[in-house]
């Protein structure tokens, strides 16, 4: 589910009207923790960036921001060799690459690991749509 204005809209007017029927204790607007939980937004070396979404690399073919839940910091992952095309649309290629790197095992299950950016590019999914976040 894609997290919209409207819906953040709607969760924090749910979260108003239950506290007023006395059903939660405290609710309380961290405009920080909206901002960096929900809206996916967080600073990497003073810079604003966008938790999650995969775009062309500087160092590597692509570069994603995650946050750390061990440490709590925003991390940057690089994935992908520049050189070489991604060639999901060819199911022995895809196939075989998924086998190769672990794909939907425990080892790329971690966000903060390239194995699981890499494996995610290799779905089925075009690499435009993961690009644009949809």
């Amino acid at each position: 589910m894609k997290l919209t204005l409207n819906i953040l809209k709607e969760i924090i007017s749910e979260g108003i009207i239950l506290e007023q029927l006395g059903v939660l204790d405290q609710f309380e607007l961290d405009l920080e923790t909206i901002k960096e939980e929900v809206l996916l937004e967080a600073q990497y070396h003073g810079r604003e960036v966008s938790l999650g979404k995969p775009t062309s690399g500087d160092v590597k073919k692509y570069k994603v921001y995650v946050k750390d839940p061990k440490t709590g910091n925003v991390k940057k992952v690089n994935f992908g060799d520049p050189n070489m095309e991604i060639r999901r649309d060819n199911p022995k290629a895809r196939k075989s690459f998924r086998a190769r790197h672990g794909c939907g095992t425990k080892r790329a299950s971690n966000r903060t690991k390239a194995a699981y950016w890499s494996c995610r590019m290799w779905s089925t999914k075009p690499v435009s749509k993961i690009l644009k976040g949809k």
